[in-house]
């Protein structure tokens, strides 16, 4: 047996994929990893954490498959995006922890650079809005705190990446540094529409061009495995950020096509073909997926808090000890009490952007339980999709979509899956292959080693497990909705 090694760097843990012939899940090995909390609103991993756990379940899954590096045809790469590392090219040593997406600590130089009038010029080149979320401000701050490193950075002595291109650094030992487009899409230092690094921008922040890896396509030749670290030099022929991943794995390949991962974070893509949408209700326009040169857009939008709800009920409250809970919890739960969760952990994404508001829970009463906040935090995740539902079609009017693909460990969830078709009055459709993120970047590529099919033939293989259709009235759905907007006002306004 042959198999393609998907490798899946989330913000929580890894996972390594072996996809057989065709293309279906033969063996998983998972991995969590510490995730460190400095400051409020901080939030970092150790690089050796994350290669670590990589280097682990890619041996464990093939020990369990009772294989060596010499079975496997290529592997895909699919990551957590925008997080951010820095490190020495001849030793690799990090010069600090990695930043991770969800931090929030440049929000001081967005403001900044907003106050100078450079968010416009920003969102125009890169089609992302002047937020913490995204790499430059990060790769900034870091510069910013030891100009000597920023001079050596324009030596070439030091090399930045997001984690694709450093784990592409690790697996080929040092010799290959690169990215993929949709990555470098995700950086805020990319032009979307040129299909290169800004100078621009690059000269604003401060950034040396040095230190920024080569723009590949999602399926092309990133360099093949150092031999001592799997026995085999395998190549790496595939890559694409998580999301980008998903939409490919969901075979979201026609414009109006939309799916939703509900991971740690939320993430809506909506395919807008060769066409790039420069949205009015703060989404972003991306790069889907570019393959052959060819770039195809989407329009995004990012929920910051989604399982991570779930995982706070879990390690936070403590008033759950699985995820899987949360669901009885829910039908369990009083349905006189309307409670709203609004889960600004660490600001609102899409379509608000508001970098400091911070959680809250509306509707609390001496009744209020478990169940009621388990119910509220599930709800949560359906109307953050709601919002950003509504708002791409409305940037984007000519584009016929009623089926909204699902995917990530939430979508699991019959109730949550449900409630979500309700309250967005479209069907809701799961899929048969849960692992749509791995699937993707296992496609990519196989589909470049030529053990995959062309995109036709993949698109053909999607199969639907569950369709989840509307099932509540109009007036209790738009009672519901108007409720949730009340509560995301008060905490805004906060």
């Amino acid at each position: 047996m042959k198999y393609v090694l998907a490798i899946d760097q989330g913000t929580t843990s890894s996972r390594a994929v072996l996809f057989n012939k065709s293309m279906e899940p033969a063996f998983i090995s998972q991995k969590e990893f510490p995730q460190y909390f400095p400051q409020s609103g901080w939030v970092e991993h150790d690089a050796d954490d994350i290669w670590n756990s990589v280097l682990f379940v890619c041996i464990d899954v093939m020990k369990k498959a009772g294989i060596t590096g010499r079975d496997i045809v290529s592997i895909g790469i699919t990551n957590q995006r925008e997080t951010t590392l820095i490190w020495n090219k001849k030793t690799g040593e990090v010069i600090h922890n990695a930043i991770v997406w969800q931090d929030r600590r440049t929000s001081d130089i967005c403001k900044e650079l907003k106050k100078n009038n450079h968010e416009e010029m920003i969102t125009k080149t890169t089609g992302l809005l002047l937020d913490p979320y995204f790499s430059a401000t990060k790769v900034k701050w870091l510069l910013d705190q030891n100009e000597g490193i920023r001079v050596a950075c324009q030596n070439g002595d030091y090399l930045f990446g997001t984690v694709d291109t450093f784990l592409i650094w690790k697996l080929t030992d040092g010799q290959m540094h690169l990215t993929d487009a949709t990555n470098a899409s995700r950086t805020m230092l990319y032009d979307i529409d040129k299909g290169c690094w800004s100078e621009e921008i690059c000269n604003l922040m401060r950034i040396p061009r040095k230190i920024l890896p080569r723009v590949l396509d999602c399926a092309d030749n990133f360099g093949n495995t150092a031999f001592k670290i799997f026995g085999a030099e395998i190549p790496i022929t595939g890559v694409a950020g998580d999301q980008h991943a998903a939409t490919i794995g969901q075979a979201c390949f026609e414009p109006g096509m939309v799916k939703s991962t509900y991971g740690t974070g939320c993430f809506v893509m909506l395919n807008t073909g060769s066409t790039r949408v420069h949205s009015k209700n703060r989404l972003l326009s991306t790069i889907a997926y570019q393959l052959n040169g060819e770039i195809t857009y989407a329009l995004e939008g990012s929920i910051f808090v989604a399982g991570a709800a779930v995982q706070w009920l879990r390690d936070g409250l403590k008033i759950i000890s699985t995820a899987s809970e949360t669901e009885s919890f829910a039908l369990e739960s009083d349905l006189n009490q309307r409670l709203y969760f609004v889960p600004a952990f660490t600001g609102l994404g899409a379509p608000y952007w508001d970098a400091d508001a911070r959680g809250a829970i509306y509707g609390l009463t001496r009744n209020s339980g478990p169940e009621e906040i388990c119910r509220a935090v599930l709800e949560s995740v359906g109307f953050q999709s709601k919002d950003l539902l509504d708002a791409m079609l409305s940037d984007a009017p000519y584009i016929e979509t009623s089926v909204l693909r699902v995917d990530g460990g939430m979508s699991s969830s019959n109730w949550s899956m449900q409630f979500l078709a309700d309250i967005i009055n479209a069907s809701v459709d799961r899929p048969r292959m849960l692992e749509t993120t791995s699937l993707g970047a296992a496609w990519l590529s196989g589909m470049y080693t030529g053990f995959y099919p062309e995109q036709i033939e993949f698109s053909k293989n999607w199969l639907k497990d569950v369709r989840f259709d509307p099932k509540i009235e109009e007036s209790i759905r738009d009672n519901l909705y108007k409720g949730w907007k009340v509560a995301v006002k008060r905490t805004l306004l906060k």
